[in-house]
């Protein structure tokens, strides 16, 4: 399941990100790469305990944290901090998998990788290229959005970046351990969290149908959530 939130940020607080951004100092990406991504990666990163990513980083957590339809897709359990990276012209990630584990620097909790998040902090009109492509069961899906918009999806997906023709693409991925560890189940569970909100607004909180189904979904969730 590809979910895409937009307007995860305004333009205006795109713009703040940015300014910090773009004064940072950026380095080879590849410092951060397992041993087969480091092949094919080619952009540059902030480095992990650079000060303003971690603060920036906090602030894209805190956000998506009341983002209810973040929370309702990815029903988050732990959290990689969001990592910013960089493609100019010439900058490219072929093809890979992200790594099914991270640690967290300085943390030795494991972090299963289920989920993986872009976050784009430029709009389409100020690079050529850089197109997010994921394989998935529909094939492969092309994804350059609006700043400030996000894409979710799964970790266990093939994806690439293509190469930038012109300009800089500027955005932040992280990655995920969700509390339900199947694709399937999570994709269900958020279908049916969008069908209780939606007839919620229509009938009201207290109709019967939906206090039924409110309990179907938290049933769901207590029989499939491992926390």
């Amino acid at each position: 399941m590809i979910i895409v939130i937009p307007a995860v940020f305004s333009a205006s607080e795109v713009s703040k990100i940015r300014s910090h951004l773009d004064a940072a100092e950026w380095q080879d990406g590849s410092t951060t790469a397992g041993s087969q991504a480091q092949q094919v990666k080619h952009n540059q990163q902030l480095a992990l305990d650079n000060k303003i990513a971690q603060q920036l980083g906090d602030v894209i957590i805190n956000t998506l944290s009341q983002q209810p339809t973040f929370v309702s897709a990815a029903l988050p359990l732990r959290i990689f901090p969001p990592m910013f990276n960089r493609y100019r012209t010439g900058n490219t990630y072929g093809l890979h998998v992200d790594n099914a584990i991270r640690y967290v620097p300085g943390n030795p909790t494991p972090i299963r990788t289920d989920l993986s998040a872009t976050l784009f902090l430029c709009d389409p009109q100020e690079y050529e290229g850089g197109e997010l492509v994921i394989e998935d069961n529909f094939g492969s899906q092309r994804i350059k959005l609006n700043a400030g918009d996000l894409v979710l999806y799964p970790s266990t997906s093939l994806h690439t970046v293509t190469p930038v023709s012109d300009g800089a693409r500027t955005c932040a991925v992280f990655w995920l351990q969700s509390m339900v560890r199947s694709n399937q189940q999570r994709e269900t569970l958020f279908e049916l969290d969008q069908s209780v909100q939606s007839l919620t607004a229509e009938l009201g909180a207290g109709h019967d149908d939906v206090v039924r189904l409110s309990g179907v979904y938290h049933n769901l969730i207590r029989q499939w959530a491992d926390t």
